[in-house]
């Protein structure tokens, strides 16, 4: 193999490195995320244009089908994933969160099964968010994580088993800019992945579990192929065998919903099963068809689980997981608890009770929480109807999926100003707090990430562009839509502290709710407001 000196030509790094933050960037794992780079960072870019020429056909009017070039993998019922790695058996709650320290050492003391510790959606991802999130994780993962803040005492509890560790990276569009390797961004998947791995995967194993992911974003099984050939290469490169890792996909946009069995089936051997990423789910239908008027959906809160296309999707993905051995994971009670309000606390705790007996009923494995205060009634629900470490049994052969079911676009309900100015409140709320290097923002007692924020601009930018008219009878034009903007942001700045930044995130978000410019993803659009690249490093001078 190449030496660490030669893969390092050619790496620089433009973010500060802090003392602590020197045991992650090592020349050694600094090496192998450049290997990585290497290897697959065309194919890559290659995929990402796909995506672009996928949107052209569907702007064309071609709705996306079951393929017909991989139907003989959907109709082979003999293939399968692998077999539930240990710590993965039993899911039946996981908790999700940023991977500040503190996060990390309160949801390693919930009660829950496991941790998805997240550089994605909930993190913001600024240099040092990134680099101290792989830090944190490494030092947890060595139970030496304890911290005081202040008069408080952080410490991991020693009463029991830990929650297994769960890692999702950065998707494959997001790129870390503070790292070039001959001359390009690095990205942002490999550079969580690759850091993670190298320094902790052996570790994991020698605690009896093994490095686990999961996986955002795939819009196709070839993007699942390219992260199963980044596993084999890992494994390979640090001796240890091939179907150690484990990757559980998000399925959270249309297109993979088609692709399912084809997802797994690329993964196999690393296979952990999916998960209904419902928020993503949501904006990605909008986006895709966002010019298609057939496709225009009403107020946020009328799209719920039960909905004809969400409902559809919920049943194959369990179906499919099933017939191929592995899990099938519940999506985000998204709820934060209401102290000062009991009655309000009690109707919102209801509703997680009800969405998580509605996961466990029809077959998932397990579900998410986003507060630890919330795992104890997905416990209760899932211990009372799930009494198995899963429900892999359960093969759901009464469904009957197919491509109308899952365009089936009947959602009842209206779009009202209320729904408008909501849309608003929660893209400016979270914009602002991403620009000041927040990745998940408590807005109406509900924890908001990007997946929210996305769905809030989808839906205005879809309004906008197909001039509907709400309940109230007015029609959504350019000008309604940011005289609206310009209310709400005034609004919220002044009841924030001074110093915010919710003018500036107006500005980003002006462009995005008229109808005309699309930008791809919110967090592509904002990342240049939260780089702080300085003066580039050679990482051989490391």
């Amino acid at each position: 193999m190449a030496s660490v000196e030669t893969l390092l030509q050619g790496v620089t790094i433009s973010g500060p490195i802090e003392e602590h933050q020197r045991k992650i960037l090592t020349p050694q794992a600094l090496s192998f995320v450049a290997l990585l780079h290497r290897s697959f960072n065309q194919t890559r870019k290659n995929l990402l244009e796909r995506r672009k020429i996928r949107q052209a056909e569907i702007d064309r009017g071609v709705l996306p089908d079951f393929l017909p070039e991989t139907k003989h993998i959907r109709e082979n019922p003999t293939w399968k994933g692998a077999p539930p790695a240990p710590g993965l058996i039993d899911r039946r709650v996981e908790i999700t969160g940023p991977t500040d320290r503190k996060m990390v050492v309160n949801a390693l003391n919930s009660d829950v099964y496991t941790y998805m510790a997240d550089f994605e959606d909930s993190s913001a991802p600024t240099w040092a968010n990134m680099v101290n999130g792989q830090v944190n994780l490494y030092d947890a993962i060595r139970r030496q994580i304890d911290f005081k803040q202040g008069p408080k005492e952080y410490k991991l509890r020693t009463d029991r088993t830990l929650p297994t560790l769960i890692v999702r990276p950065r998707g494959w569009h997001l790129e870390e800019k503070h790292v070039t390797i001959d001359g390009e961004p690095v990205s942002g998947s490999l550079f969580d992945f690759g850091l993670y791995f190298f320094h902790n995967a052996k570790e994991l194993i020698k605690r009896g579990f093994g490095p686990y992911f999961y996986l955002p974003k795939m819009e196709s099984h070839l993007e699942a192929r390219l992260w199963n050939d980044a596993f084999n290469l890992a494994q390979d490169y640090v001796g240890i065998p091939r179907g150690t890792i484990r990757g559980t996909v998000l399925i959270e946009t249309i297109l993979a919903a088609f692709e399912m069995d084809e997802i797994i089936y690329e993964l196999r051997e690393h296979s952990s099963g999916l998960n209904c990423g419902r928020w993503d789910y949501i904006f990605s239908t909008i986006k895709k068809f966002r010019n298609n008027s057939a496709f225009v959906l009403p107020d946020r809160s009328c799209v719920t689980m039960t909905v004809p296309f969400m409902d559809a999707y919920v049943k194959l993905l369990i179906q499919t997981c099933h017939k191929r051995g592995v899990h099938a994971m519940g999506g985000m009670a998204a709820q934060i608890p209401i102290k000062d309000d009991k009655a309000a606390n009690d109707k919102a705790m209801e509703g997680v009770r009800a969405d998580k007996l509605r996961e466990v009923r029809a077959g998932h494995d397990g579900t998410w929480v986003a507060h630890p205060a919330l795992a104890s009634i997905a416990l209760e629900v899932f211990n009372k109807h799930m009494p198995t470490p899963n429900q892999l049994f359960n093969r759901r052969e009464d469904v009957k999926i197919g491509q109308q079911d899952l365009l089936n676009m009947n959602v009842p309900g209206s779009i009202t100003e209320e729904g408008i100015r909501k849309n608003l409140n929660i893209g400016l709320g979270y914009m602002e707090a991403w620009i000041r290097g927040v990745g998940c923002v408590p807005i109406n007692y509900l924890m908001e990430d990007a997946a929210t924020a996305e769905v809030s601009r989808s839906q205005l930018w879809q309004w906008v562009k197909h001039g509907v008219t709400t309940a109230e009878g007015k029609r959504v034009d350019k000008s309604y839509a940011l005289k609206l903007l310009q209310e709400q942001t005034n609004e919220l700045a002044a009841k924030a502290p001074q110093g915010n930044k919710f003018k500036l995130a107006a500005q980003y978000f002006a462009t995005q709710v008229t109808g005309e410019d699309y930008a791809d993803f919110l967090t592509s659009l904002l990342y240049n407001e939260i780089t702080s690249a300085g003066n580039s490093l050679p990482a051989s001078k490391l």
